[in-house]
């Protein structure tokens, strides 16, 4: 599965970002899959920020993330967004996009190496 983020860039703290996440492959299944959102900010590791599964829609978010943050996705465009709402300083990262295949439970897309398939990576940062 190849997938590509984008949508990142400059961004003023409080205001809002979406980023899509296009996905494609010929072994790709909506079926048993699911793409979570990641990001990684400088000297930190990679957190998990949100999830969804392509067949049945469940979102999956953290206790930090739940509120600002609204994942999507349309199925028919293969493609997955990530909204992000009143940017604060601590929200600037590179935001990855990923491919789960046959998530079992939902603390499975917290999981990095649940992920076998990571798109490249867009980079938001939030100014004053």
């Amino acid at each position: 599965v190849q997938l590509q983020a984008s949508g990142g860039g400059l961004v003023q703290a409080g205001g809002s970002l979406r980023l899509s996440c296009a996905y494609s492959g010929r072994t790709f299944n909506t079926y048993d899959m699911g793409v979570g959102w990641f990001r990684q900010a400088p000297g930190k590791e990679r957190e998990f920020v949100a999830g969804i599964s392509l067949s049945a829609g469940s979102r999956y978010y953290t206790t930090s993330s739940e509120g600002r943050f609204g994942i999507s996705g349309d199925n028919a465009e293969n493609k997955v967004y990530l909204q992000i709402n009143t940017l604060n300083f601590e929200d600037t990262a590179v935001y990855y996009c990923a491919a789960i295949q046959q998530p079992n439970y939902a603390a499975d897309y917290r999981l990095p190496a649940r992920y076998e398939d990571w798109g490249q990576g867009t980079q938001v940062t939030v100014s004053s």
